[in-house]
């Protein structure tokens, strides 16, 4: 059971961390959606579609933000402790440092289990669906030949013209002339217009218009009215080819069991193998992470011990595990005898972080660390003076 003082602990993490957490996603998915634009300027699909296709790759970039958000709070909330002398506090009443690890550690250990799942299932399974998504668009007739404001011929005597197509999909002011049967001429205007997929057939479906009907021979012309009507474009629907998973795109299971006869796991097995474990060990960057972070930040400072070392030695600890990882990853692609050392890393920094964050002393790596960080600071904040200097005095 949690004391009052580490259950106002996890409360205080967790509240930032959905801040920065959010705040990362949100950064990273606007990245992606602006690589995914061409899918309304080029593509013509609408802005449901291009919102739905980059969501579908939130769940995987969640799992990649979600530790080092994680890292950010613990900077935050550690440092905020600390100047409002909460940690002073802690540590005056003959607290252990477990005091104020535990709720970390309780937060880190919930983090990690939801990383798994989402590494395991919901990240791939998104991943494939946009797969399937962007494989539906390429073949998608209305988004790739139909286009506002332009006669297309999309088939041989068949012509499409569309005065605009609306977000939600509608093709407003439809206009259709096939001239394919050597007979009759057929001109089909709407006032709007949908296209849908009725029991596995892509129909048109158009409201409030009229089909014209011409004898190409006597030039007699029929005009019937309609409320709605249904034209079949299965037959003009370019054939969807089997999208490719990649192996970030396959579940736990088909990585672990692929299936012998899929060409694609037989060319790039060694792919899958890297895979299949990045998805394990990354469920121990958040332990790993908070360790870290706590062996730097996790003790009391008064005001005039400068904290931006540590916070500088927490952020260099955890990108250089992280690009260890990714390193070790890399390492059981090209050889499979080094599969160990994906999980030995993130290990090893927990131990070492541990040992660290509960000890009384400092090593000479972290101290050295330390002299190395705070030279970056001062060398920041001697540039920053010398540019506000000149600014000072070029008003004067």
């Amino acid at each position: 059971m949690m004391h009052t003082i580490e259950r106002y602990i996890l409360r205080r993490i967790s509240g930032t961390f959905l801040l920065a957490f959010g705040a990362m996603i949100g950064v990273v998915w606007a990245t992606q959606a602006l690589r995914r634009l061409d899918l309304v300027t080029a593509k013509g699909q609408t802005i449901i579609q291009f919102l739905k296709m980059t969501m579908l790759a939130l769940p995987f970039l969640g799992v990649i933000v979600a530790p080092f958000a994680f890292a950010l709070t613990l900077i935050i909330v550690l440092n905020a402790l600390n100047s409002d002398n909460e940690l002073v506090v802690i540590n005056a009443t003959g607290a252990s440092k477990t005091k104020v690890l535990k709720p970390v550690l309780a937060f880190a250990g919930i983090l990690s289990v939801l990383t798994l799942i989402s590494s395991l299932w919901a990240a791939p399974t998104s991943l494939a669906l946009l797969r399937e998504e962007i494989t539906r668009v390429r073949v998608d007739l209305v988004a790739n030949i139909v286009r506002p404001g332009r006669f297309i011929q999309v088939d041989e005597g068949l012509t499409f013209h569309i005065r605009n197509r609306s977000g939600d999909g509608t093709l407003d002011s439809l206009m259709m002339d096939d001239r394919r049967d050597p007979e009759t001429t057929f001109t089909y205007l709407a006032q709007r217009g949908q296209v849908a997929e009725i029991s596995g057939r892509m129909l048109l479906v158009m409201h409030d218009g009229t089909i014209q009907r011409r004898n190409n021979e006597t030039g007699a012309i029929s005009i019937v009215k309609f409320e709605s009507y249904a034209f079949d474009l299965t037959s003009l629907m370019p054939q969807a080819s089997t999208p490719v998973f990649k192996p970030s795109e396959r579940t736990f299971l088909e990585l672990l069991n692929p299936s012998p006869d899929d060409e694609y796991y037989r060319r790039y097995a060694d792919r899958f193998r890297g895979e299949l474990h990045d998805r394990l060990a990354i469920a121990l960057y958040p332990l790993t992470f908070g360790f870290i972070v706590f062996a730097f930040l996790g003790e009391a400072r008064t005001t005039r011990q400068s904290r931006h070392t540590g916070v500088l030695g927490a952020l260099f600890g955890c990108i250089f595990a992280r690009v260890a990882g990714f390193g070790a990853t890399n390492m059981v692609v090209t050889n499979a005898s080094l599969v160990f050392v994906v999980y030995l890393i993130p290990l090893a920094i927990i131990a070492l972080s541990a040992r660290v964050a509960l000890s009384d002393s400092k090593p000479v790596w972290m101290r050295f660390m330390g002299r190395f960080a705070q030279t970056i600071v001062d060398t920041i904040e001697n540039a920053i003076e010398r540019v506000t200097s000149r600014f000072a005095s070029g008003r004067a």
